[in-house]
């Protein structure tokens, strides 16, 4: 019998890749998955903010950047002026505020289509998954590792598993868009 639950892991490794991705989309509340991941110039190296600096929520529309190493402070607020979030860091000398603005319609017309992308892009990666796991069933058959009735039974089980992981896709992607609409 061909196993598929080996390849698990790499539908699960898409569906993390997505909820990651779109950790960054603003929505109306302050995260720190907003700023995390930008990269910022310090040291002569092009590192994440998460490396240079701790980052926290003080309340709904607000983050605030710290840095380890005050004589950096510049440089994020540059990085996170050019990380196109548009916002703008108020610096005052030990650490930078972030104050998130009330999203426009137009902006969240704007962030739906991004979430609309990268959810394509996940659903992509589960057909790639799909195709080199239908591959290696089509090639067991072929080596005679397993029967033709195996064979079909595995695509079966193999379009029932990608029809699920389509569905997760498709309930983040909606539980996204609902909060990037929510006023």
């Amino acid at each position: 019998m061909f196993a598929l639950q080996q390849y698990k892991e790499q539908f699960v490794n898409t569906i993390d890749h997505l909820k990651q991705e779109i950790s960054g989309l603003r929505t109306g509340r302050a995260t720190p998955a907003l700023v995390e991941d930008i990269i910022v110039e310090a040291y002569n190296v092009r590192q994440p903010v998460k490396a240079l600096a701790s980052i926290s929520v003080v309340d709904a529309k607000t983050i605030t950047v710290q840095p380890w190493d005050k004589s950096i402070l510049q440089n994020l607020d540059a990085g996170i002026r050019a990380s196109n979030l548009g916002i703008n860091p108020v610096n005052d000398g030990v650490l930078l505020r972030l104050v998130l603005p009330d999203l426009t319609q137009e902006r969240r017309g704007e962030l739906i289509k991004v979430l609309h992308t990268k959810l394509e892009q996940a659903r992509i990666g589960v057909r790639k998954v799909r195709e080199e796991i239908r591959d290696t069933i089509d090639r067991a058959e072929k080596e005679k590792q397993i029967s033709e009735d195996e064979k079909f039974s595995s695509q079966e089980d193999l379009e029932k598993m990608v029809k699920d992981y389509n569905e997760s896709i498709k309930q983040i992607g909606e539980e996204k868009e609902k909060e990037i609409q929510t006023i």
